[in-house]
């Protein structure tokens, strides 16, 4: 594979064809680094294809450019993320952006180090082309990063009865796969890949982690808010069905096909609401049963939940970093403090499940969140439920194998928490980025950025974050904040949530 760069412009040469991208920068001067977006790395998914498991795009003749954004899965704004993702219209959904600071095999070694980032959205919503996804930073410190589109919602993990289950799953190994064939011709290593991503797409490395399928293509991982999803698959054939039913067309790949992708949104909502329409149902069951699409337990591709494998071994040769923000979802009871504050936190979380015994204890290890009146027990409650519980789990789960656990806790002025996404700009060092100021305030410490950020580096490049390993019997975790400390157990006012 050749490499030739035009003026401001830079050309590769893929296993399918060659690609145009752009320089950011002076070529060779420091900082610089070039961008390649939209390069397919499957067939659109639409036609015969929709529905279907990801097709390898086809060789193309010339030279394709790669100057913009490809088309996304997701359609208009969903409204759900505090992370500017936009959506791209186009029926070419599957492809991938490649960032470099050396566009062009190595010479001398086997190249650089490797990020691919997952992006999150709750498995519908969510954008690979979003600002903060630029790989510019960690093409400074060295690092080749590549973000991936994958299928979203029902199109990707919905239940069709003569469909393959976890079509998502198979974007993220096609791409994946991508990556390994054809990242050393942008100057990245293949054998030093390093998966990583927020929210859902932190949930999507786990189950990366723990699928045997997908070992080998990756050789660390980095889940930022991450929670597995591992959806019941008469669950998931539950709501296929419904779906089905409200759109009127039978459960199969002839039938939903006649709907076109904007009505399967609307009947994906629909398909997922409580029956009782009550908000604190949904909430409930979300807690219970966690997403209605994402990774599926389809007794093939993902035979078992994801904390079985990793209980089992899977992936144990594999250095983990993982950890949350402390109040995730502490702002969606903001809107009601007024009304919680006369309500007793106990009462709310009784009617929430929550056992007397483990209810006594989690609040008591929780006094400093009690202070702050109910609405924030209840978002920590969700968070924890939601994120905080898996990281300890996890260490647990994976015993002796490599594993560094941190946690988020600088407090957004903008929301007096540190809530969800806000760790992203300063992973990914992006402060001055758009959008960043209404969820992180108008000066965010970059003293802190600069650590994250370094943090991440150093484990892409070396396996190692720089830090203590987490072990269940020394559960140390790196705490991010002004001052950055390290904590003997950083999760310990989740413990009373953990199920023995």
């Amino acid at each position: 594979m050749t490499q030739t760069s035009i003026e401001t412009h830079v050309e590769v040469d893929t296993a399918a064809g060659r690609v145009r991208g752009a320089w950011r920068g002076e070529p060779g001067a420091p900082g610089a680094s070039a961008a390649f977006l939209g390069i397919p790395f499957a067939e659109p998914p639409v036609g015969d294809l929709r529905f279907a498991a990801p097709v390898p795009t086809a060789p193309w003749e010339g030279v394709r450019d790669a100057l913009e954004f490809g088309a996304t899965a997701q359609r208009g704004d969903p409204g759900v993320t505090l992370i500017p993702e936009p959506s791209v219209p186009g029926e070419s959904t599957l492809n991938v952006n490649v960032f470099t600071p050396s566009p062009a095999p190595a010479a001398d070694g086997p190249g650089l180090p490797v990020l691919v980032w997952i992006h999150g959205g709750g498995y519908f919503a969510g954008s690979p082309a979003s600002p903060w996804y630029d790989g510019r930073a960690f093409n400074r410190d060295g690092v080749v990063t590549v973000t991936i589109s994958y299928r979203l919602g029902f199109d990707g993990f919905g239940w069709i009865a003569d469909a393959p289950m976890n079509r998502g799953v198979l974007d993220w190994l096609l791409a994946l796969e991508w990556v390994r064939d054809n990242v050393a011709a942008f100057g990245g290593d293949p054998g030093r890949v390093t998966i990583a991503g927020q929210s859902a797409g932190g949930g999507a490395v786990l189950t990366l982690l723990g699928m045997p399928r997908a070992q080998g293509l990756f050789h660390g991982v980095y889940a930022i808010s991450g929670a597995t999803a591992d959806v019941a698959a008469d669950r998931a054939e539950r709501i296929g069905r419904r779906l089905a039913e409200l759109g009127g067309v039978e459960p199969t790949r002839a039938g939903l096909s006649t709907l076109d992708p904007d009505r399967i949104v609307e009947l994906q909502q629909e398909a997922t609401r409580p029956e009782s329409g009550d908000p604190a149902d949904s909430l409930t069951t979300l807690l219970d049963e966690g997403l209605s699409f994402g990774p599926t337990l389809d007794g093939d591709l993902i035979a078992r939940p994801t904390r079985e494998s990793i209980a089992a071994g899977v992936g144990a040769d594999v250095p983990l970093v993982l950890g949350a923000t402390d109040d995730e979802f502490a702002m969606a009871f903001t809107a009601a403090k007024r009304k919680l504050r006369f309500i007793p936190s106990s009462l709310l979380l009784r009617r929430m499940g929550l056992p007397a015994t483990r209810r006594r204890a989690w609040l008591a290890a929780n006094r400093a969140v009690k202070r702050r009146g109910t609405a924030a027990v209840l978002g920590r409650y969700v968070t924890d439920r939601m994120f905080r519980t898996s990281v300890p789990m996890f260490v647990r789960l994976r015993g002796s194998a490599p594993t560094w656990v941190y946690r988020f806790a600088w407090r957004s002025p903008a929301f007096d928490a540190a809530v969800h996404c806000l760790d992203v700009p300063f992973f990914f060092d992006c402060l001055d980025a758009a959008n960043v100021e209404p969820l992180a305030g108008p000066t965010p410490p970059q003293a802190l950025a600069d650590e994250v950020h370094a943090g991440a580096v150093a484990f892409v490049t070396s396996g190692d974050p720089g830090w203590s390993r987490s072990t269940d019997a020394a559960p140390l975790a790196r705490v991010y904040d002004t001052p950055t400390r390290v904590e003997a157990d950083g999760y310990a006012s989740v413990r009373p949530l953990l199920v023995e």
